[in-house]
């Protein structure tokens, strides 16, 4: 069984889609993906995915806010974050973290906003999930500031070894989506190589960066299966084997039973 360790299910388009997300989710099952991780981006979708998560018993999702989703917003408070974790089906913290690629000029709320994000996560003792881009240095470092027992995972990873090795270093999981399988990602299948099996996960960030050969179109949990057979011959391992491995780590992580 495959997981899908991050993914965005109330961003699809299902206009076109007979049965809705529960045809999403059925087309991924008849590919091996047994679970998924739904992944907040404000405090609005924090909220709402709990009602998708109602209607599934293998959909799981997170509380947070998305650096890139200011837009005049305030802050999103630790108490708040905290109150919104309670619900069952919430596992994580995030998506949260530092983008300088698109958005510099927010550079201080997203650091406050990482901030809030980290200590709701020290108080809750829930995994946090981190998107970092151009923020390498400041990343790690505010991460050893705020450190965290029950670690988290660093989501759609496309930097250098060298953070990947410290993110590691500090407890951190690492994942990896469609991004290994473009022609042009040569040096991040090199830090695939080096990411030790028991720390690495797999993603699609549906409904973004759909895998090879479905790029330019819409992302879905199923070509998580792309992304497990590019990692896997990467690895040296059969996508049964990398299936199972990094099922049992998104299990170790979410603290989620594996029955």
């Amino acid at each position: 069984m495959l997981v899908d360790s991050h993914c965005h299910l109330d961003h699809l388009d299902l206009s076109d889609r007979d049965g809705g997300l529960r045809s999403v989710i059925e087309d991924a099952q008849a590919r091996g993906v047994g679970k998924f991780l739904t992944v907040a981006v404000d405090l609005d979708t924090s909220a709402s995915l709990v009602k998708i998560t109602a209607a599934y018993d293998n959909v799981f999702s997170s509380v947070g806010v998305h650096p890139l989703q200011k837009i005049d917003r305030p802050v999103p408070c630790v108490e708040e974050l905290v109150a919104l974790s309670k619900a069952p089906s919430v596992v994580a913290i995030g998506e949260t973290g530092l983008d300088n690629f698109y958005s510099a000029e927010t550079h201080q709320w997203q650091r406050d906003s990482f901030i809030n994000h980290l200590k709701a996560s020290q108080l809750t003792d829930k995994p946090i999930i981190i998107h970092t881009r151009d923020a390498r240095t400041e990343t790690i470092d505010l991460l050893r500031q705020y450190p965290l027992p029950a670690g988290g995972v660093m989501h759609c990873f496309t930097e250098n070894w060298e953070m990947a090795k410290a993110a590691l270093d500090l407890n951190f999981y690492i994942s990896f989506s469609g991004i290994v399988t473009f022609k042009t990602a040569n040096e991040l299948r090199v830090v695939v190589a080096k990411v030790p099996l028991d720390r690495l996960l797999v993603e699609t960030d549906s409904p973004w960066l759909a895998p090879v050969p479905y790029r330019g179109k819409q992302n879905e949990p199923q070509y998580v299966r792309e992304v497990a057979e590019t990692v896997a011959a990467i690895k040296g391992v059969t996508v049964d084997e990398l299936a199972e491995i990094t099922t049992q780590n998104f299990h170790r992580l979410f603290r989620i039973p594996t029955n």
